[in-house]
């Protein structure tokens, strides 16, 4: 199985890895613009990134599948504070299937500087004195002490999104 991933962050390729391992991917990783603001705001423009960057990595390679992860921020209803968000995308080039990955409280004083107009990547690095927590153990990690990481909790959304093409098949072999 040939599957295009649309980003060459190494958190989000090995994200797609482990999660499809069983099924001995080639994943090849294609930088590819997500059409949505660096930090988005809304589940919205944080699925419309995950599936143009799924789409992209597919129409740019002629692999099985593309692949789109994106990390966002959202205020959700009933739930207090701002939270993190996860979502992948997969395409065939006929289905688009997506699935979301677990959404993480995040601490006041990060809240206010994302709403002041910064990015989630480089606050969490700046909070931790760290330099590219967005390629490691991500703001995931940190804020689950280590009880999942960036790459767990996008794989987690990479294999909802997934899911629909395998379990339309023999439940053992993608659908293609």
């Amino acid at each position: 199985m040939d599957v295009a991933v649309g980003s060459t962050n190494p958190v989000k390729i090995d994200a797609v890895e482990r999660t499809l391992e069983r099924f001995d991917p080639t994943v090849t990783a294609v930088a590819v613009d997500s059409g949505v603001p660096e930090q988005p705001w809304s589940i919205d423009e944080t699925v419309t990134g995950a599936d143009t960057r799924a789409r992209r990595a597919l129409e740019a390679t002629g692999a099985d599948y593309g692949v789109g992860l994106e990390g966002g921020v959202a205020r959700l209803e009933g739930v207090p504070g701002l939270s993190l968000i996860m979502w992948a995308a997969v395409t065939d080039g006929e289905r688009l299937e997506r699935g979301g990955g677990p959404t993480l409280p995040l601490p006041d004083d990060v809240a206010t500087r994302l709403e002041a107009g910064a990015e989630l990547g480089p606050v969490m690095d700046d909070r931790l004195g760290t330099d590219g927590i967005a390629k490691d153990e991500g703001a995931a990690g940190v804020l689950t002490a280590g009880l999942t990481s960036r790459a767990q909790a996008l794989g987690e959304a990479v294999a909802c999104a997934f899911g629909p093409f395998v379990a339309d098949s023999d439940r053992s072999r993608p659908s293609r």
